[in-house]
């Protein structure tokens, strides 16, 4: 036996476990403790104008398989009683039921279904959206902005998404006029390696 080719095969083999583990899909948790993580929304006021918010509550986390980006996994659930739009009686009116109606339905979720690869640094993350009660099929259109280690020992990865909710899909039909209908809504996490 060929010493030589013996010690190749065992560090190519080497090579290839250490790969693997470090392709390994990893479970990244949302920091929104140290608030490095937004769900913030526009939308059209009377086509006059753009009312623009946030939700303040809300927690996740992401599986981020790099070696197969199809394998991975996003999953997040939101306050809905937590919206922000910056006036305190607008808000107390988003609560209610002709909007969210945070009594009978405090939670909203998303739970990715199929994420594609699109690019280098995007994907298209498709899952059920549930609102007010109502489960839709969503696609958020999303752009890797960077990780690696932080300061504190951890690591770290970052991402942002983009889509648009039509209003009357997830029964919310008060009308705001015909330039209201549809809310853009951004999406910006760091998520801390668990």
């Amino acid at each position: 036996m060929n010493f030589h080719r013996v010690l190749t095969a065992a560090i190519a083999g080497a090579m290839l476990l250490c790969s693997g583990l470090l392709q390994a899909a990893q479970t990244y948790k949302m920091d929104t403790a140290g608030s490095h993580a937004f769900i913030q929304f526009k939308i059209q006021h009377l086509g006059y104008s753009w009312l623009l918010g946030r939700f303040n509550t809300f927690e996740g986390e992401f599986v981020l398989d790099e070696a197969n980006v199809q394998n991975s996994k996003v999953n997040v659930t939101i306050d809905v009683a937590s919206v922000d739009s910056n006036h305190g009686e607008r808000d107390k009116h988003l609560r209610g039921k002709d909007f969210f109606d945070v009594s009978q339905f405090p939670k909203a979720t998303f739970v990715s279904t199929k994420i594609e690869k699109t690019g280098d640094k995007t994907a298209k993350i498709t899952g059920d959206f549930t609102l007010k009660g109502v489960t839709k099929p969503v696609t958020l259109d999303a752009v890797y902005v960077g990780g690696g280690k932080d300061p504190w020992g951890g690591y770290r990865q970052g991402f942002e998404a983009t889509t648009q909710l039509r209003l009357k899909d997830f029964g919310i039909d008060y009308n705001l006029g015909p330039a209201s209908e549809v809310v853009d809504i951004y999406i910006s996490v760091e998520g801390i390696r668990q």
